[in-house]
């Protein structure tokens, strides 16, 4: 039995944290609050993870410290910064090997399918953000101070995720209600179930060809946002949806009062075209396969009804 230590108790942590349990790990679940799933196996602990000290303490012993922590999207720039210095910090001093969940905020605007291979090339401020807090950690792995891997994933999906389908267009499906997206309705798009994610992170943390690299989670689906919402309606026996676009005077109307909504025009360029993530290296080197989309949609439908939403 290995303690692992995951900072962070979102959907992809919290599955995390599940899942080791069940494979008989001990983990060490540390949000701000002690929340996380209830499990004998699972130490809540409430600490604040930018006081490194006592993050060092925490993660002393451990295989693997996982950064599965987010801090609130209009934030980034100010907040991410310090909580990954922490973290990287934190594993060096506790001899853990650190585990990353990112993004592909880093790559910039791509132009066919995204592979791990490509540079850092982020045109927007919190892509700059993202890909500084990769080549922090790559850099202390290179110098030989800790082991570092990056594990990237697509938009969420799942009970709980959180990305521009759940919150603008789930949700108002699952109600019944009209749906207004900032985005190519039909353009393919890589979707990421968060308990993929969680397997992805596991599998990278357990493999010696991880350390120094990035990989991408498998998507669970490409298919276009109209597409996926008409799935979404199906599963949950509702009606389909009325999809219409929302332009960017609209979505920028919107952020005036809303400080969430407020950072999305800079990643429109995430949304605008075709957006694929090729995973065939993950899955041919780390073994993980994603969740069918039926499964995916099912649990999202399932957690709608018992929120009584």
């Amino acid at each position: 039995m290995s303690l692992y230590v995951i900072v962070g108790a979102g959907s992809t942590g919290s599955a995390a944290a599940r899942l080791l349990a069940d494979a008989g790990e001990q983990v060490r679940l540390v949000t701000r609050r002690g929340g996380g799933p209830v499990d004998d196996r699972i130490e809540r602990v409430a600490a604040d993870a930018t006081d490194t000290a006592r993050l060092s303490g925490l993660a002393r012993g451990a295989a693997a410290l996982f950064n599965c922590a987010m801090p609130a999207y209009d934030r980034w720039p100010a907040e991410f910064p310090p909580l990954a210095a922490s973290l990287l910090t934190a594993a060096e001093r506790g001899g853990a090997d650190y585990v990353m969940l990112g993004n592909t905020y880093g790559y910039g605007p791509v132009d066919g399918p995204v592979t791990e291979d490509l540079p850092m090339a982020p045109t927007s401020v919190k892509g700059r953000v993202r890909a500084r807090m990769w080549q922090d950690a790559l850099s202390a792995h290179e110098a030989g101070r800790v082991r570092v891997t990056e594990v990237r994933a697509g938009d969420f999906l799942g009970a709980g995720a959180y990305s521009p389908f759940t919150l603008m267009v789930g949700e108002r499906v699952l109600s019944g209600a009209s749906v207004s997206y900032p985005g190519d309705l039909d353009a393919p798009h890589s979707w990421t179930y968060t308990g993929d994610a969680a397997r992805t992170l596991i599998a990278a943390a357990r493999n010696e060809r991880s350390w120094g690299r990035a990989w991408h989670v498998p998507s669970t689906s490409h298919a276009p946002v109209r597409e996926l919402a008409a799935h979404l309606a199906r599963t949950a026996a509702v009606p389909g949806p009325d999809l219409t676009h929302m332009t960017t005077a609209e979505l920028e109307e919107i952020g005036r009062t809303d400080s969430v909504m407020a950072e999305f025009p800079e990643m429109l360029y995430l949304y605008d075209r075709p957006g694929i993530l090729d995973a065939s290296f993950t899955a041919e080197v780390l073994n993980v396969a994603p969740a069918p989309l039926d499964a995916v949609l099912a649990e999202m439908a399932q957690e709608h009804g018992r929120r009584g939403v």
